[in-house]
């Protein structure tokens, strides 16, 4: 059952964390023209001439892709902090980068400085590819069997949900302008005929800066109530080798004393490991018993990435417009985008355990490749059929919701449960990785594929969404209400490796309190 402890550290880890890596994918579309127009400004003020199309451009694009590129770095971190500082302590440590750009960003303005962005952003890149491992790694392991698969959709729920207030405070008529003026009148109002020095937060109320900034207060949140609930406790066990302490996690998270089977199942998981010892990138690569959980993370990762979410994002307004949506308008169709998108996750949360991962995998993908081939077909006729401008629209909402309830969120929780301790550090930081390089070349080539490809740039996407589908169904097993090793016995087969079997490990692991009390009781009689 789901007891409140476990509901809380859920929703604190993913809004302290995942939120913010959807907030600050999505927090610069709308105040885009304003901050161009400040790096404009401050190139003029510092050295007298204007800045040149082909300079701006360029900085304009290191912004943008300085998330993901950081994103990468942060990925690569991922084995070393986790193995190290533990899950809780790497979320906790990761809080300073946020904290510390939020507070560049937001004073950035202020400080007339553009670079300070480009920092911060690979700053807020580096957080973001921390959490978006280590939560999913933390959630998982903290999770009974039969909730890993909901509560491991929680962290891309609440990276939907900064997407979407981003979109929101970005909205012209509140944060996304250039002297946040809404919020300016709201807050600054003075009495009249007063000279009131609450004016000056009028100044200071320059919108773009206030909307980069607010990033640094869930981390603000999370760091100061984090540190009151308990490690991952088979972390504790398995890799700190203190079952006390991992058998008063478990109690607090499960709400009850009898935790000894969950700290055999720990035990034997242990014991199966032994032989390999931690894992590394390198090792992961080179381990014939994880050889296709590894290509089966890379592959949906990278389908992830590459079945062209972002460009469907990228293409979304120019398609609403051309259905006749109002140029002003697009901003508000752009947050309703982003509610279906909330909307879709929050469904996956509660069938990912009735409907196993498998199927919303399949299903996901399927909708997207689908979406993308008449989405094609629809662009190259709008101009003669009339009505082709509304079916492009409903396929651009099929995709999102597609990508929604499968794609988007359970690749994550496929790698929480296809590795198991020793390797999972390694496997996320390889999952990751591929995740971060994918959505980069996405955002690289994505104008030039626009560019020459027009509307049959979509046609690479459903080719990529068709091939990851395949994969899936023949190599991708059901794991839904599985132990971590009845996972790995299902992937053994498939590797042509033998698994330790449970027996022999039954006589190898320290005696449970219940069967040291049996065993007491019979010696006694």
């Amino acid at each position: 059952k789901m007891t409140l402890p476990l509901a809380l550290v859920a929703l604190i880890s993913a809004f302290g964390s995942s939120f913010q890596y959807g907030y600050n994918v999505s927090v610069i579309n709308s105040p885009a023209p304003y901050m161009q127009d400040f790096y404009n400004r401050t190139y003029l003020d510092r050295t007298g001439v204007p800045m040149d199309r082909g300079f701006q451009t360029l900085l304009w694009s290191l912004t943008v892709s300085m998330f993901p590129l950081g994103g990468l770095f942060g990925s690569l971190l991922v084995w070393p902090m986790v193995n190290n500082c533990g899950r809780k302590g790497t979320l906790l440590i990761n809080n300073l980068f946020s904290i510390a750009a939020a507070i560049l960003m937001g004073t950035s303005e202020l400080a007339k400085t553009f670079e300070v962005i480009i920092l911060s952003r690979v700053l807020m890149g580096i957080f973001a590819g921390l959490a978006s491992n280590v939560v999913p790694m933390f959630l998982g392991e903290m999770s009974p069997k039969n909730l890993r698969g909901a509560v491991g959709v929680v962290p891309q729920l609440f990276i939907t949900i900064g997407i979407l207030a981003a979109q929101i405070l970005g909205l012209h008529g509140i944060l996304g302008n250039a002297e946040g003026k809404a919020v300016a009148q709201g807050l600054c109002r003075a009495p009249q005929g007063e000279d009131f020095p609450l004016l000056m937060c009028c100044d200071l109320a320059a919108g773009w800066p206030v909307l980069l900034g607010l990033t640094g207060i869930p981390s603000l949140i999370q760091l100061l109530t984090l540190p009151f609930f308990p490690e991952s406790p088979r972390y504790l066990l398995i890799q700190r080798g203190t079952e006390e302490q991992a058998r008063r996690a478990l109690q607090r998270l499960r709400g009850w004393q009898d935790v000894d089977d969950e700290i055999q199942e720990m035990y034997q998981e242990d014991r199966s490991e032994k032989e390999e010892g931690q894992f590394s990138v390198l090792s992961l690569f080179t381990f014939r018993g994880l050889r296709w959980q590894l290509i089966s993370i890379i592959v949906m990762m990278a389908g992830q990435q590459l079945s062209g979410v972002n460009g469907v994002f990228y293409y979304a307004d120019r398609i609403f417009e051309s259905a006749g949506v109002h140029s002003s308008s697009i901003q508000y169709v752009t947050v309703s985008i982003g509610a279906i998108n909330v909307v879709m996750t929050l469904l996956a949360v509660f069938i990912v355990e009735s409907l196993g991962r498998r199927i919303l995998l399949l299903a996901g993908f399927v909708l997207c490749s689908a979406s993308c081939a008449i989405l094609t077909l629809a662009l190259n006729l709008q101009s003669t059929v009339s009505w082709m401008s509304y079916l492009s629209i409903v396929c651009v909402i099929a995709y999102i919701i597609g990508h929604a309830i499968g794609p988007s969120p359970i690749p994550a929780v496929m790698i929480m449960e296809m590795f198991l301790q020793s390797s999972r550090p390694a496997a996320f930081m390889v999952g990751g990785s591929v995740h971060w390089l994918s959505n980069f070349t996405v955002g690289l080539l994505f104008l030039y594929m626009e560019a020459g490809l027009g509307p049959y740039s979509f046609l690479i996407f459903c080719a990529i969404c068709v091939a990851t589908v395949l994969y899936i169904f023949f190599i991708v097993p059901e794991t839904k209400n599985k132990t971590f090793m009845e996972i790995n016995r299902l992937m053994a087969k498939r590797n042509k490796v033998e698994v330790q079997e449970s027996k022999e490990l039954k006589d190898s692991y320290p005696l449970s309190r219940q069967e040291e009390k049996k065993s007491l009781s019979s010696s006694e009689m």
